[in-house]
């Protein structure tokens, strides 16, 4: 279906395996490569467990990718790291930029070979409400892929050639073709609950494209939401501009 093309959007999807990763490796839940005399980044918004967010709660590594494993136009051109991590409570009233009822999430990107002194203990939580907000430990498998937007999201005199199309291949008439699902860095987002929604950048008003995807998953142990994703948006003009987050 050639008429696909111009809607196609590359992406990395990532197919974790229960294992011991160490800080040099892309990782689910790993241990980060995160520099020794940089603050390890801790959570005082109010949650479940804390009312008023005390005492601070250290964030958990959620994720960890080296450019070498998922190269592509989403990476800064001086960075070749990038690690999300996130305070493992449900917040219920979050900053706007965040996602209610979630963790509330933060990322880095840096240069791995700036980072000489290396963080070895970074502190654990001293609260965490979920045990599908603590990542297991996994190494990944990256596979490139070509991911395109939902039907919805697509000009409609495609709709039938489309629908035809995921009638043929996919055995059991669900969408095999867009909306690629799992751990995903860059692609389109799934809309599985609610019509696609355009989110523009707080700073400058670009349409915010999918940096990130977290998905729920057995072989992690990380749920979100009703077993739905968790995706972090950024502003593709400028990755300083503020990002967003939302569960779906």
């Amino acid at each position: 279906m050639p008429e696909l093309a111009p809607h196609a959007r590359a992406a990395t999807l990532f197919h974790p395996e229960r294992a011991e990763p160490d800080h040099r490796s892309s990782s689910i839940g790993g241990p980060l490569l995160w520099p020794a005399d940089e603050p390890w980044p801790t959570c005082s918004l109010p949650d479940e467990n804390s009312a008023d967010g005390t005492p601070a709660n250290a964030m958990v590594p959620v994720v960890q990718i080296f450019r070498r494993d998922a190269p592509g136009a989403w990476w800064p051109a001086d960075a070749d790291l990038l690690q999300i991590l996130w305070c493992p409570n449900e917040h219920w009233d979050p900053p706007l930029q965040q996602a209610d009822i979630s963790p509330v999430v933060e990322f880095r990107w840096r240069r791995a070979a700036e980072v000489t002194g290396q963080l070895l203990n970074p502190p654990a939580p001293s609260r965490y409400d979920e045990d599908s907000y603590l990542p297991r430990a996994c190494t990944v498998t990256a596979e490139q892929v070509t991911d395109f937007p939902f039907r919805d999201e697509l000009p409609a005199e495609l709709h039938p050639r489309l629908e035809k199309l995921v009638h043929e291949t996919g055995g059991d008439g669900h969408d095999v073709i867009t909306r690629l699902a799992g751990w995903k860095l860059g692609g389109w987002p799934t809309w599985h609950l609610t019509q696609p929604t355009e989110i523009p950048c707080e700073d400058c008003g670009t349409a915010m494209t999918l940096l990130f995807t977290v998905a729920s998953d057995n072989v992690t142990g990380v749920v979100v939401g009703r077993w739905g994703d968790l995706r972090i948006f950024t502003c593709p003009t400028d990755h300083r501009h503020a990002f967003q987050v939302d569960l779906h």
